[in-house]
């Protein structure tokens, strides 16, 4: 991975870099924990621009989260409550609380969840789903995305030849907001299952 990326940055420059990241925001398993002070550490090296890696790699979040929005919206409401009809344990009435708290938090969900692994990726494609308005979605992915980006940046620009330490630490929070996604989604189940089985033993 750390070759690949570097190649794209000596290749292109910080335009490599942004490449990358959008990539990431398309296929989570990349790592923009790897990117991002891979970035600030070539910046630190004088390989690029500090400067042209910032706007680069924010450029690259937000094509990427556009592309996901994309899909959303082609997706929509009627097709996404279509889908969830068909999954086991889903409810419409599951889809329509969703919608109701997007409406409530969309925006907060959009801007923070840039700052969430693996979330930030997939928050785009509810705001899609919703129709949340261009301009607005633009605005906070831009803005969560230049904070999440220069703050990992700046830290592999800051430690240098350490700028790994910064993917070790990244990487344990991934973990943990996995942990409990998947907790979450394993409650989800055992509710449903458990409010399901009353019901089996009556009929």
């Amino acid at each position: 991975m750390e070759r690949w990326i570097n190649s794209l940055m000596d290749t292109l420059g910080a335009p490599g870099a942004g490449i990358a990241i959008a990539l990431e925001n398309l296929f989570p398993p990349l790592p923009s924990e790897v990117i991002l002070p891979l970035a600030g550490f070539a910046s630190a090296t004088g390989r690029i621009n500090l400067i042209a890696a910032l706007l680069w790699t924010t450029a690259g979040s937000v094509v990427g989260a556009l592309a996901l929005y994309g899909v959303g919206a082609l997706l929509g409401r009627e097709r996404t409550v279509a889908i969830a009809a068909k999954l086991p344990l889903v409810k419409t009435a599951d889809i329509e609380r969703t919608e109701a708290w997007f409406e409530r938090h969309g925006t907060k969900a959009v801007f923070f969840g840039r700052m969430v692994p693996v979330f930030r990726s997939l928050i785009s494609v509810p705001a899609g789903v919703e129709r949340m308005p261009l301009p607005v979605f633009l605005a906070l992915t831009t803005a969560g995305s230049a904070l999440w980006n220069t703050a990992f940046v700046l830290a592999g620009y800051a430690l240098g030849d350490n700028w790994e330490q910064v993917s070790r630490y990244v990487s344990m929070y991934s973990k943990v907001v996995l942990v409990v996604a998947v907790g979450a989604v394993l409650a989800f189940v055992g509710v449903r299952l458990l409010k399901r089985d009353p019901d089996a033993r009556r009929s």
